[in-house]
């Protein structure tokens, strides 16, 4: 260890350090005895213990400030350097670093001794600093009942965005704020953006689709006063805006229809809650009552599909559902659950990142790791899954239907258990002395042989009359390899026949992949190679030979010439038949497996069951399970109730005392913590503490109130700072997930404070605020640029000029759709695909190589899959779903040009583009005319028709279709 309890031999100089320098006048103190001291910690905890208050505290709160200044960073809890802390009273002591009233105290030399050695890489302390600790140390080293010290964070609870938005200014518009800040560097705004221009800017940002070449026209000859006022309305009003706005929100709110990790399993019923944000969107739906139904929908709307369907964000993002057997491991992957909804939570509304506070005071913004569990105590009763949503009448109603046959069934089940657990009984009694006469060793994947007298055939199969994993079918077992041997005699070895070098030809129904076809064929069985398996998807594998063949042997694996462990094996045959034909159609049988060892515990029980059940018991057994089927056909047919994956919340996962978890982890467990607001806001918004036993729904209302709160000040602020974002390409504060001291700081402080404002006068509405940033000067400016301006401001964050930005990888699409004329507007209900999914233990997914009609829908309709890529979306940076997204990637990539040039889905759009305008007009200039409007919204220059009759003549009007969709006017805004 490199503190220890130790004694040093002082020198004079020493001395006069630790005790002062009248210590030098006096006598020299003896040297140090060596009788033993009682230990450090408990002298100074007894002596603590039996100071009144008011002295423990003398001294501490100066010696707490220079701790949390140079010492605690390395001396904590979770970074224990040196093996001493310097954060807990207990943990202080008990390193013998100090000793009440002890002028020798390890802490002094390592401070001011010396061979200063503390701290560390840092300036050491100053005179009055030393001589505070030392004063400390030299007194009783008083450390008050309950005191820890903590890094003190980089921001405090004075940080900008924690303060209360300013005072509305009701006279001031946008432009008047942003004008200020212009004035501040010498620079003026823009003018104003020509119409065409500004219809598609403002259509694409609104609904994330071009206008079409009517509507351009039509914006482009009114002249009126109005006429840009009535299109915003307009585009406020259509449905699209809802897919538009919606998209920008599911990026922030992680929405994925896959549970991640490594098994990454579709959800195929969260969709619903994708089609809640977009109809909120359109509805103009006030936020706070959003954020609420995000929060608590199940509580405040019970039984309203519309409603509880909001309360899905909480369990809209990933989760790891690998089942586990230990205790801690457990543990720990609900700790990651929760934290990540935690995350998703202050991050969506409060654009805090509370989830860095899970193992420690956040290091840089006020938000203490008691902060983070008081939430944790207010989610923790939250669990991923679906749940019927319906009122308790209509759950009567089917009740009453389904319950008389539910009956019925449980019935029949219970005549069926007894007779099974009859058989289970001689299992039981005679199982041992049937096992005794399975003799042979079980089949081996490394190579199951079976021999039998030699016989000239031409087919051999194998039947499969259980698996090893599932012993109740045959079906889906592997094969590597299937060899077929002729005998050995006097004139030639034994060789294998059963190869497609030698002219067999194997079949047999496999698993199939599309895109892939026989990637788990039969062929793969007589490719003489090992590694690549046959997948039946059937019970037979047949083998049909070149020529009749005498053969005598066959052998078969599934891992031949590999070790692999016990997990990862891979299905295998149980119980088997060989058998041999001569046409294919008639079958004699020569080898079997039944005098084999059972595979395992169910294979065993599988066979013992076959034994041991009567004819009676079979006939019973049967008649049973008809009827059982019957009435499950008919219980099927009962119209199901409405349910989705929004989520359950469990009252029994909510009962405290919730603890924090020291370092994170569950197995340490801390302080007690109640479900209550965050501390960073004491000063400005009401607080909340609601009690251990709360209900667990009271506590995610309450929390939902807390954050709508007009006093709040962060929520108001960080969603109309996404607003802005999503309207200008950056926020007025450039992180729009984080409004802390790792953050951007707002451009406009005061604009945002405004626009605050105005969302809460508008009642929490979207639209009104849409509305007055889109009328705004600063918003219709055009995207000129000018040298002199971007030497100021190169990313023209005081908004000189409306910064062009590139389409996202779904309006890209759309786009394409649109203008070749393929685009479907059907709204809502489950989501297309634009990848091939096969489920196994885990999910893959193929991309698709061709899209068809099904998949020309809006992109908002995809069925997103975590780590899934789909081709030009993936390409133009369409974020993960893993995690929140509330600032896209913008990346300019050799890929995009391949992809956008190449994929089938822009040559298909190439096609239908070229097809539409060869439908509307047979002269090539009208085409060309009609080319340029549909997709850019203007006119060819004369350059542009020469060069482009003469692309047309000597390729194809389709290739000038496909240069338009490679263009960068087609994919940019200004």
């Amino acid at each position: 260890m490199f503190f220890t309890k130790r004694l040093i031999a002082l020198t004079p100089l020493w001395l006069a350090i630790v005790t002062g320098a009248s210590a030098l006048a006096e006598s020299p103190p003896a040297p140090p005895s060596e009788t033993p001291r009682e230990t450090p910690s408990k002298a100074a905890q007894e002596s603590s213990a039996t100071t009144p208050a008011a002295s423990r505290t003398a001294g501490f709160d100066e010696v707490d400030a220079i701790f949390t200044e140079h010492c605690v960073r390395c001396h904590n809890e979770n970074n224990v350097k040196g093996d001493f802390r310097i954060d807990d009273r207990e943990a202080f002591f008990d390193t013998g670093m100090v000793e009440a009233g002890d002028q020798y105290s390890t802490l002094l030399a390592v401070i001011a001794g010396p061979d200063q050695s503390m701290p560390k890489d840092a300036p050491p302390l100053n005179e009055h600093e030393v001589q505070t600790v030392r004063d400390w140390v030299l007194g009783q080293a008083n450390w008050p009942d309950g005191r820890t010290i903590t890094e003190k964070s980089k921001a405090d609870s004075t940080w900008w965005s924690l303060q209360p938005l300013a005072q509305p200014s009701p006279q001031a518009t946008i432009d008047d704020f942003v004008d200020d800040v212009l004035q501040q560097a010498d620079l003026t705004r823009n003018p104003p953006a020509d119409r065409r221009t500004l219809i598609r800017r403002a259509t694409y940002d609104l609904t994330g689709l071009p206008p079409t070449s009517d509507e351009i026209d039509r914006f482009v000859a009114d002249q009126s006063d109005d006429a840009y006022e009535l299109l915003i309305d307009r585009l406020l009003a259509s449905p699209h805006y809802g897919q538009r706005w919606g998209r920008h929100w599911l990026d922030v709110v992680r929405f994925g229809e896959s549970n991640g990790f490594e098994r990454n399993i579709l959800i195929n019923d969260l969709w619903p809650f994708r089609d809640y944000v977009i109809d909120s969107f359109n509805q103009d739906k006030p936020f706070d009552q959003m954020l609420t139904e995000h929060l608590a929908g199940d509580v405040i709307g019970q039984g309203d599909f519309d409603i509880e369907i909001g309360s899905a964000f909480l369990v809209a993002g990933p989760y790891d559902n690998v089942g586990n057997q230990d205790a801690d491991q457990i543990a720990q992957i609900r700790a990651n659950t929760i934290d990540e909804m935690i995350r998703a939570t202050s991050e969506a509304f409060l654009g805090l990142t509370v989830g860095c506070a899970r193992c420690h005071n956040h290091k840089f913004d006020p938000i203490l790791q008691s902060d983070y569990y008081r939430l944790y105590a207010t989610l923790g009763g939250t669990r991923h899954g679906s749940r019927v949503i319906t009122t308790p009448d209509a759950k009567r109603d089917r009740d009453a239907i389904v319950a008389p046959l539910n009956d019925k069934k449980a019935e029949l089940e219970k005549q069926k258990k007894q007779i099974d657990d009859a058989i289970q009984q001689r299992i039981n009694s005679q199982g041992d002395q049937h096992a005794a006469k399975w003799i042979r060793p079980q089949p081996n994947r490394a190579g199951t042989t079976e021999t039998f007298d030699p016989i000239t055939t031409q087919y051999v199969r194998i039947l499969c009359q259980s698996q090893d994993i599932n012993p109740a079918t045959g079906n889906g077992f592997r094969i590597d390899e299937f060899q077929i041997w002729t005998p050995q005699d006097k004139t030639s070895a034994p060789r294998n026949v059963a190869l497609a070098s030698s002219g067999a030809v194997a079949s047999g129904p496999s698993r199939e992949i599309k895109d892939f076809p026989g990637a788990y064929g039969p062929h793969l069985a007589i490719d003489g190679k090992s590694g690549e398996r046959f997948i039946s998807a059937s019970n037979h594998l047949t083998v049909k030979l070149a020529e009749p063949t005498k053969i005598d042997r066959v052998v078969f694996s599934s891992a031949k010439d590999e070790d692999i462990p016990e997990h990862r094996k891979f299905v295998f045959v149980a119980d088997y038949r060989i058998e041999v034909s001569d046409d294919g159609e008639m079958w004699t049988e020569v080898a079997n497996g039944h005098d084999r060892q059972a595979a395992n515990d169910a294979h065993r029980n599988h066979r013992l069951r076959q034994i041991e059940t009567t004819p009676d018991d079979r006939r019973s057994l049967v008649q049973l399970n008809q009827k059982i089927r019957k009435l499950s056909r008919q219980i099927a047919d009962v119209p199901r109730l409405p349910s989705a994956w929004v989520g359950n919340h469990v009252a029994k996962d909510a009962q405290g005392p919730f603890h924090i978890f020291i370092g994170g982890s569950p197995q340490r467990k801390g302080e007690v913590v109640l479900p209550s607001s965050l501390s960073m806001l004491a000063d400005t918004v009401e607080t909340y503490q609601l009690d251990d036993n709360a209900s667990e729904a009271d506590r995610r209302v309450r929390l939902a109130q807390w954050m709508t709160d007009d006093a709040n000040p962060l929520t108001p602020r960080v969603i109309a700072n996404r607003l802005w974002h999503y309207h200008f390409g950056t926020g007025i504060v450039s992180t729009p997930n984080d409004f802390g001291y790792m953050g951007g700081q707002p451009s406009h402080p005061k604009l945002l404070d405004h626009l605050a404002n105005e969302l809460i006068a508008a009642k929490w509405r979207l639209k009104p605020i849409h509305k007055q940033i889109m009328m705004s000067q600063t918003y219709r400016q055009s995207s000129v640029y000018s040298a002199s301006s971007a030497q100021v401001d190169a990313d023209s964050r005081m908004l000189w000029r409306f910064l062009p930005r590139r389409l996202s990888a779904e309006e890209i699409r759309d786009t394409m759709l649109m203008i070749s004329g393929k685009l479907d507007t059907k709204l809502g209900g489950p989501g297309f695909r634009l990848y091939h999914y096969l489920q196994d233990n885990v999910a893959t997914y193929v991309p698709r190589d061709s899209h068809g009609p099904e998949t020309y829908r809006r992109a908002v309709y995809h069925q997103n899959a975590r780590a899934a890529r789909t081709d030009l979306m993936t390409d133009f940076d369409q974020p993960d779903c893993a995690f929140s997204a509330a600032r896209r990637a913008e990346t300019t990539t050799p890929l995009q040009a391949l992809t956008t040039l190449n994929h089938q889905f822009t040559l298909d759009m190439s096609d239908f583009f070229a097809k539409r305008l060869e439908a509307e007009t047979t002269v090539p200039r009208q085409q060309i005319e009609r080319a340029f409007r549909i997709a850019y919204g203007r006119d060819p220059n004369q350059q542009e028709v020469i060069d482009c009759t003469e692309l047309v003549a000597q390729h194809s009007l389709r290739a000038l279709c496909r240069v338009i969709l490679n263009t960068s006017e087609l994919i940019h805004v200004r």
